[in-house]
């Protein structure tokens, strides 16, 4: 049976050892998933711990993304491009790799499952962290029309910005300079929703029809 898990903190949200099951059960794979809680600052000794026990692979979430980046020793693409990283594993040589599916899972959501194209459209994302880097990376490729970043801590906002300028037209701005327009695509990548709470945006920030 292989071993997986995801890790986080908080993790208790995850829904990924629920869905990874049922992959495991469609694809006839005897699969241990579960949810890790790990210490803020025990995340790359878990890491190592859990390779060294035989583990198969890690899903990486809030707030270790970064971190994970940080720790791997190869890069797929979008890893590279997000700077972060929310899949773990060892290759055939005992390299710990990490990629990052967070943006086209979400992509391909929006597009293929809710029939909206992202080219030539108003993009609002929410947050600056490890998921919003994610999002990003895969959003740029599909040529909206402008992509706006907007963070509780302008400096993250402004860092992302810089990083993906030539790939977009991107601004950033915080919550207290962000002057509220129509967006045809909002993005939430902060981690409020895990308590239910909602980023502080005008109720006229979504474009009507969208």
């Amino acid at each position: 049976m292989s071993l997986y898990a995801v890790v986080g903190n908080p993790v208790e949200h995850s829904r990924s050892p629920y869905i990874h099951q049922l992959f495991a059960n469609q694809t006839e794979e005897a699969v241990d998933y579960c949810a890790v809680k790990v210490d803020l600052d025990s995340f790359d000794s878990f890491v190592k711990k859990f390779f060294d026990d035989g583990g198969a692979g890690l899903n990486v979430t809030v707030p270790f993304k970064e971190a994970a980046y940080r720790l791997t020793e190869r890069h797929g693409p979008r890893a590279m491009l997000a700077r972060s990283v929310n899949t773990l594993y060892l290759d055939d040589s005992g390299t710990l790799c990490g990629e990052n599916t967070d943006g086209i899972g979400l992509v391909r959501d929006i597009q293929d499952n809710n029939s909206f194209p992202i080219q030539e459209k108003r993009v609002l994302l929410v947050g600056a962290g490890g998921a919003a880097r994610g999002a990003l990376a895969e959003l740029v490729n599909h040529e909206p029309s402008s992509v706006i970043l907007v963070n509780r801590t302008f400096s993250k906002a402004e860092q992302l910005k810089e990083e993906f300028d030539s790939f977009a037209p991107v601004e950033a701005f915080s919550y207290d300079n962000f002057e509220a327009t129509e967006f045809d695509l909002i993005v939430n990548a902060t981690s409020l929703g895990l308590t239910g709470n909602l980023p502080p945006l005008e109720k006229n920030v979504l474009a009507p029809g969208c």
